[in-house]
Parts: C-alpha cells; sequence; structure tokens
C-alpha cells in the first residue's frame, strides 16, 4: 500500500447521495482476477454520458471526490475501493460514508474525510475550478482562498496511512518479535514443532 500523507490536486465535485457500490462499479466487473482496469468500470453507468464529470478532460487524473451523504452504501464489495484507486482517486470527501465502505478504502489506502455539509457545499463550489489540498498529517482541507476545514479520523487508521501500512504490512513490522516468539516456543514447548503424534 502506498504511504498518503496528502491528496492535492482537482477535485471531482460529484455531490451525489446515496451512492452505491454498484454505482461504483457495476456487478458485472466483479469477475476479474485482478484489480487492473477496474478504473474503466468506475461509475460506468453515469459515464454512459457523454458530458460526465469522470470522463471531462477538466477533471482527469483528479485525486479527490467530493460526494454526498451514504458514500458507499450497499453490498460490502471490496472492488468499488479498487476501483476508485484505478481511477486515480486516493481521497473521498463526504458528509457521510457507509461503515463497510469505509474500511476497505482504508484498507486499500483511500483517505475518507468527513465533513459537514456546510463544508462540502463550499468544497464542490471551489472545486469547479480550483484545486484543493487535503493534509493527513494535520488532519485539515483546505482551498487557495483561505478556506479550512479540520476534520477527525481515528489515530490507528491516520497511522497506517501516513506509513503505507497494509494487514500484511502491519505483520511484516513485527517480524523480529514474532520470530523471537517462535523461537523461545521452539526451545521451551518443542512438541508443538514436531508435529501430531498418532498411536
Amino acid at each position: 500500500m502506498q504511504a498518503l500523507r496528502e491528496a492535492s490536486g482537482r477535485a471531482i465535485p460529484f455531490g451525489a447521495k446515496n451512492v452505491d457500490t454498484d454505482v461504483i462499479i457495476p456487478a458485472h466487473w466483479l469477475k476479474t482476477i485482478t484489480r487492473d482496469g477496474l478504473g474503466q468500470g468506475a461509475f460506468e453507468t453515469l459515464r454512459k454520458d457523454p458530458d460526465n464529470l469522470f470522463d471531462s478532460a477538466e477533471f482527469s487524473g483528479a485525486p479527490i471526490l467530493i460526494a454526498g451523504d451514504n458514500f458507499g452504501c450497499g453490498s460490502s464489495r471490496e472492488h468499488a475501493a479498487w476501483a476508485l484507486l484505478d481511477l486515480g482517486i486516493t481521497a473521498v470527501i463526504a458528509p457521510s460514508f457507509s461503515d463497510i465502505f469505509s474500511g476497505n478504502a482504508f484498507k486499500n489506502g483511500i483517505l475518507t474525510v468527513v465533513l459537514p455539509q456546510a463544508a462540502i457545499d463550499r468544497l464542490m463550489e471551489v472545486a469547479r475550478t480550483d484545486p484543493i489540498h487535503i493534509d493527513l498529517e494535520n488532519q485539515i482541507v483546505t482551498t487557495q482562498f483561505q478556506d479550512r476545514f479540520p476534520f477527525e479520523i481515528d489515530a490507528f487508521r491516520k497511522h497506517c496511512l501516513l506509513e503505507g501500512l497494509d494487514e500484511v504490512g502491519l505483520t511484516m513490522a513485527r517480524d523480529a518479535a514474532i520470530s523471537t516468539y517462535e523461537n523461545k516456543a521452539r526451545d521451551t514447548l518443542p512438541w508443538l514443532s514436531k508435529g501430531v503424534v498418532t498411536a
């Protein structure tokens, strides 16, 4: 997982409420055995409209998505987070998120920022013409117009995102302690390493 200290640049002023994971990535994309290319299916139904924001040259490569209440509701498919990442989105700002989506996003290195609706409205306005900056370390969203919106984040999630630690990375960071324990267990509990004895 890539470390994430900040997200800065254009933000897609999407703003829709109750966007479920089937809208983020339709079910027929779940048959894939790789994460690569899922960005092509992200918001597929909405992208049938030639004037959609996701294919607009103005927002090409935008790392931030601004959404409405209850973003990521619906099924628990992790493909939704994979599709956003493949689309280039590393942060989503919304008034609220589905708990499962928020967890999947975090585990894949996407920052979910919860801000009140008034802040979302202001950021939607700014995003139409100017960049937005998210500083994870200082937990603040800013614009070049002196807007400053602080946000809360779980300390453990913040640490993992800043250091680029997913579940595998967290385990590997404890490699020395795990090896020490296994060596000690081998010496003090030798029967555990000899397998099961049958009669």
